[in-house]
C-alpha cells in the first residue's frame, strides 16, 4: 500500500511539473490588428491651437484581450501637413492645407517581435479662405478606408491614393472624376463599395463633391 502511495506521488509531481513548464499564455499575448480612432478627421483652419486625441487600440489572442497602446505604440505623420505633440495628439502646423495619413505601429508580440502590426488613419486641414484647399470652393478631398483592416490594398490611376502603404487620401479638383482598383490581400476576397459615384466589381469612379468623399472597400 504505501509504495501505492509513494507512485501516486511521483504521478502527480511529473503532472504539476509538465503543466508548469507548458508555455504560458500571457507571455505568448499576440497583437493581431491595430486600429486609430477616429479613423478620419478634419480640422476647420490651419490653426496650430486646434488639437484631436488619435487613441491606438490593439486587439491581441492568447488571451483575448483590446487594450489602448496609444503611448506604446510608434506613430508616423507621412506629411509636414499636422503634428504631434504627446503619443496621437495632433495639431495643424500651420499655414497648410491639404490630407494626409497617420499610423501606429507596433510588434505583433513575444515570438513573433519581428512581425509589425500597423494601423492607419487619415486627417485633413481645411481653409476655407483659400480656394486651393479643400473646404475653400475648388479643390477637395477623397479618403479611403478599407474594411477590415489589412484585408486588401486600394489605389487610384491617378492623384496619390496607395491605401493602406502611402496614402489613404488626397486633394482632387471639385468635379474631378478619380478612378479606384480594389486588390484583395489573401486568403481574403473583395466583397464591395460605398461611396462611389459608379462601380463595377473591384472598381470605382468618384466624381469629387465641393465637400469631398469617403470612399470604403469592403473584404471578406
Amino acid at each position: 500500500m504505501k509504495r501505492s502511495y509513494i507512485g501516486l506521488a511521483l504521478c502527480a509531481l511529473v503532472a504539476v511539473g509538465a503543466v508548469l513548464s507548458l508555455p504560458s499564455c500571457g507571455h505568448d499575448q499576440k497583437l493581431v490588428s491595430l486600429q486609430i480612432q477616429p479613423v478620419s478627421f478634419t480640422f476647420g483652419a490651419p490653426d496650430p491651437t486646434l488639437t484631436e486625441q488619435f487613441t491606438a487600440i490593439g486587439t491581441y489572442i492568447h488571451p483575448p484581450a483590446t487594450k489602448d497602446i496609444t503611448s506604446q505604440a510608434t506613430w508616423k505623420i507621412d506629411d509636414g501637413m499636422v503634428t504631434m505633440t504627446t503619443p496621437g495628439l495632433m495639431s495643424p502646423a500651420g499655414n497648410l492645407c491639404g490630407g494626409g495619413n497617420i499610423s501606429a505601429s507596433a510588434p505583433e508580440g513575444t515570438g513573433g517581435a519581428s512581425n509589425i502590426v500597423i494601423g492607419y488613419a487619415t486627417v485633413t486641414v481645411n481653409d476655407p479662405a483659400d480656394p486651393n484647399c479643400p473646404g475653400g470652393g475648388t479643390q477637395a478631398t477623397l479618403s479611403v478606408q478599407i474594411s477590415p483592416s489589412g484585408t486588401g490594398t486600394v489605389t487610384s490611376l491617378t492623384g496619390g491614393i496607395n491605401c493602406p502603404s502611402v496614402s489613404c487620401i488626397a486633394v482632387f479638383p471639385v468635379g474631378a472624376s478619380v478612378g479606384l482598383t480594389a486588390q484583395p490581400i489573401s486568403p481574403h476576397s473583395f466583397l464591395s463599395w460605398a461611396g462611389c459615384t459608379t462601380s463595377s466589381q473591384n472598381s470605382c469612379t468618384v466624381t469629387i463633391p465641393t465637400g469631398g468623399a469617403n470612399v470604403v472597400a469592403t473584404f471578406q
